[in-house]
């Protein structure tokens, strides 16, 4: 009864500091697998071509989702493909160069982050460099400690400015069983293992 109190603790009272990064928008829309999209802490370099004034390293992502560029003032990031700013800022830019042609880098993607808490190894926040199931971030963490309920675990994401509540039975999975529950990661999710 006790640790079931502290795995209510840990669900309604400490998961909201982990999901204040909602308040940038990175990973809760679902992009296109094959585009990246640009969030919150992100650095980014913008080449302007032939345009030494408009060119840009370690532009950072702020918590509000823009990015201060010359003569231009803020420009919203995130939330968008780099393709997406690159064609944003050249239509801003034709107000003071003839025909701009830009270059989005994303130098340092630090908005794709998941976290695991509870009756894990290692405990923390994780970068997500690649696609990464929820099998895999259990072996990335170090595995369960002896008294993790891995029938339990919880995985919280964002989808549509809603927290979403999904439900991973780990014993089932490495039965082969209710293999529909090793989802893919995704930017900002909390999987907490009770």
């Amino acid at each position: 009864m006790k640790r079931l109190r502290l795995f209510y603790f840990t669900l309604f009272i400490l998961i909201p500091a982990f999901t204040l990064s909602g308040l940038c928008f990175a990973g809760n829309k679902v992009p296109d697998k094959n585009s990246y999209v640009i969030g919150c802490g992100d650095i980014l370099e913008i080449i302007t071509w032939k345009e030494p004034d408009f060119t840009r390293e370690d532009v950072l992502v702020r918590i509000d989702g823009k990015i201060t560029f010359p003569l231009l003032d803020d420009v919203q990031a995130a939330s968008i493909t780099p393709i997406q700013l690159k064609k944003a800022i050249e239509i801003k830019l034709k107000e003071y160069i003839d025909n701009p042609v830009v270059t989005v880098n994303v130098t340092n993607p630090s908005s794709q982050r998941f976290y695991i808490l509870g009756e894990i190894v290692n405990t923390g926040e994780y970068p997500l460099v690649k696609q990464l199931t929820v099998l895999q971030a259990f072996a990335l963490a170090g595995g369960f400690t002896e008294w993790a309920a891995k029938k339990e675990i919880i995985l919280l994401r964002k989808e549509n400015g809603q927290e979403k509540l999904y439900r991973v039975n780990y014993k089932d999975i490495a039965k082969g069983k209710n293999l529909n529950q090793n989802v893919l990661i995704r930017a900002d999710d909390t999987i907490i293992v009770p």
